[in-house]
């Protein structure tokens, strides 16, 4: 089982960028793929983006053309850019490790209020 710790929420004004770290604690290149999702008060959680082992991306419709995932793979770290964000962008973002296996891991979550 990998350890995966997010960082980098926080309080950002409308339009305002942040990034979001994953690190992992063993490889990430030996996942099929890592995954953003985040969830809103009330609401369930959802698919943000994914990169995949051969480094493919995808993304919500609600946040394609703002946020980029990247990876590094000798750091196992995942990224998440985030610019130009709104209200409705507010959520705790969880990164999601999954395996070749179909085994997944969940780091705890960091929060992200993007708030005037």
């Amino acid at each position: 089982q990998v350890q995966l710790v997010e960082s980098g929420g926080g309080l950002v004004q409308p339009g305002g960028s942040l990034r979001l770290s994953c690190a992992a604690s063993g490889s990430i290149f030996s996942f099929a793929a890592m995954k953003w999702y985040r969830q809103a008060p009330g609401d369930q959680r959802e698919l943000v983006a994914v990169i995949r082992s051969g480094g493919t991306t995808t993304y919500a419709d609600s946040v394609r053309g703002r946020f980029t995932i990247t990876r590094d793979n000798a750091k196992n770290t995942v990224y998440l850019q985030m610019n130009n964000l709104k209200p409705e962008d507010t959520a705790v973002y969880y990164c999601n490790a999954q395996r070749w296996s179909g085994g997944v891991d969940w780091g705890q979550g960091t929060q992200v209020t993007v708030s005037s």
